[in-house]
């Protein structure tokens, strides 16, 4: 995996990347640096450590669902796809947890990679339906977009096409929001976050605001490369998404 280039030229009218992935200090900036710079799955962790399931996270035969439950995929990158944590304790995993807990007839797929953009979803797409079946897809994308420069118009463009593309396959989309630094200027900032309430709004998606939402003033909560959540911040992601997710959940048959 090539290693992620973090200043990159963009095209007319996009904003330039940020020269360090490192946040300033204070507790503001590592919830705005986390929350443009955690969906990198391509930084190394210190050591040369990087995430080791995340490329076969789609075909694994483990994360696919062993019934015929109905099945919620996330599509994700490496927020999902547990960057830097042991296998089978982040937030996904305990969607999974929960889900047994509660009893409620759902099986849960994991389809995340690390350092993936809205263009890589959208390609992978087809196999994750086909493959999985899913009757709802959280889809988790879109920082690594504003890593990369891509216009803003793209990555609504790819959003749309995913969501278009789960429902026609007959199941629900949840979308999930992101925020990208300050240094990309206040307009691209609060246009990139605003997209993800506009297609909401217009496309009636279910909305998760924001993954990352409390963990701002808690930076004992960050890995030590300060952008990717520790596993102890795992449960609180998952807290962020259950109050959009539970309500779509009531046609499983509970056990």
């Amino acid at each position: 995996m090539m290693k992620p280039r973090l200043a990159v030229k963009t095209k007319r009218g996009a904003p330039r990347a940020a020269r360090t992935l490192l946040p300033a200090p204070g507790a503001c900036a590592v919830a705005l640096a986390v929350s443009f710079g955690v969906a990198l799955g391509t930084v190394a962790l210190p050591g040369g450590v990087r995430d080791a399931h995340a490329a076969t996270v789609p075909a694994a035969p483990a994360t696919q669902p062993t019934t015929a439950k109905p099945v919620i995929a996330v599509l994700g990158d490496s927020l999902s796809a547990e960057y830097g944590l042991p296998r089978d304790t982040g937030w996904v995993a305990l969607l999974r947890q929960r889900i047994a807990t509660e009893r409620i007839d759902y099986s849960v797929a994991n389809a995340s990679i690390s350092g993936d953009t809205t263009s890589g979803g959208l390609a992978r797409l087809p196999l994750v339906l086909q493959r999985m079946k899913p009757a709802i897809v959280v889809i988790e994308l879109g920082a690594n977009d504003a890593l990369r420069g891509v216009p803003l118009a793209t990555t609504e463009s790819n959003l749309r096409a995913i969501i278009a593309a789960v429902r026609k396959a007959n199941a629900k989309p949840v979308l999930v929001g992101m925020f990208v630094p300050p240094n990309y200027g206040p307009d691209y900032t609060q246009k990139f976050h605003g997209l993800y309430g506009q297609l909401s709004k217009e496309l009636k998606v279910p909305l998760v605001p924001f993954l990352l939402a409390g963990l701002a003033d808690k930076p004992e909560l960050f890995q030590s490369d300060q952008l990717h959540p520790t596993q102890q911040a795992q449960p609180l992601l998952l807290d962020n998404v259950w109050p959009t997710l539970k309500p779509l959940l009531g046609g499983g048959a509970q056990r």
